[in-house]
């Protein structure tokens, strides 16, 4: 029964990001349509790029703390830069017409910080598109209720932890060795809710803010789509989409 729980609850999951991956490439590329550069951050190994729709490598500039990720956007041609987004960004003002900032903010430990630096990066006009996980959703509060800690963070460092005892809606890794290191690739650190988000690049400065939500955990997939819509503010994960 629990097996088969945790196998419905990764199904929604798995749905729930990829749409809102599709949504957040799609808001990209008809940013990016104009013409201007593109900051990933976050980058990995700047697979995104690939998503981007018909822009020139010269366009994309990827920043990741991997060493690995960085060396492997580079072997792609790409412009990669190695560094901590917890810290200034490496740029000059307004030199980017798009910020891309999916799966991150929830790793950071200065996410205000870094949201403020996006802002001052960005050509008047342009657009930040953040996906990050929502920690206001009944989901987390069932969890809590039931002695658990929330799958969308904050997490402890330990990878072991976190297959056994909370990270349910991700597949567990097939490597077994538990690293507690300084940047855990699965732990989220600060997580916002859907309001407090929003508010937050409000008082940056950012308008035009749009924000939709993924994931209506445990409603049945075909069902999820309508409580998305009608609450976003208690979605797994949300999107948000906003112009300088």
């Amino acid at each position: 029964m629990k097996i088969s729980l945790v196998k419905f609850l990764r199904s929604q999951y798995n749905s729930a990001m990829s749409r809102a991956y599709r949504l957040s490439t799609s808001h990209a590329k008809s940013t990016l349509m104009g013409g201007g550069k593109v900051l990933d951050c976050g980058a990995n190994g700047g697979d995104l790029f690939r998503s981007l729709g018909d822009i020139e490598p010269s366009q994309y500039v990827g920043m990741e703390w991997s060493e690995d990720g960085v060396n492997a956007g580079r072997s792609k041609g790409l412009e990669m830069i190695r560094g901590d987004l917890n810290q200034s960004l490496p740029f000059d003002d307004a030199e980017f017409q798009c910020v891309i900032s999916l799966s991150v903010l929830e790793h950071l430990v200065n996410g205000c910080r870094y949201l403020r630096e996006c802002h001052r990066v960005l050509r008047e006009g342009g657009s930040i598109i953040i996906l990050t996980p929502n920690i206001s959703t009944y989901f987390t509060a069932l969890q809590i209720l039931a002695g658990k800690m929330p799958t969308s963070g904050p997490h402890p460092d330990s990878k072991a932890l976190a297959q056994k005892s909370f990270n349910v809606l991700a597949k567990a890794s097939s490597e077994e060795i538990d690293v507690e290191d300084d940047t855990p690739i699965h732990r989220h650190i600060v997580v916002f809710s859907y309001s407090v988000l929003r508010s937050f690049l409000k008082i940056v400065g950012f308008r035009d803010i749009k924000g939709c939500g993924f994931g209506y955990y445990p409603f049945p997939k075909v069902t999820q789509p309508i409580f998305e819509r009608i609450d976003p503010w208690h979605c797994h994960q949300m999107v948000f989409v906003a112009r300088k």
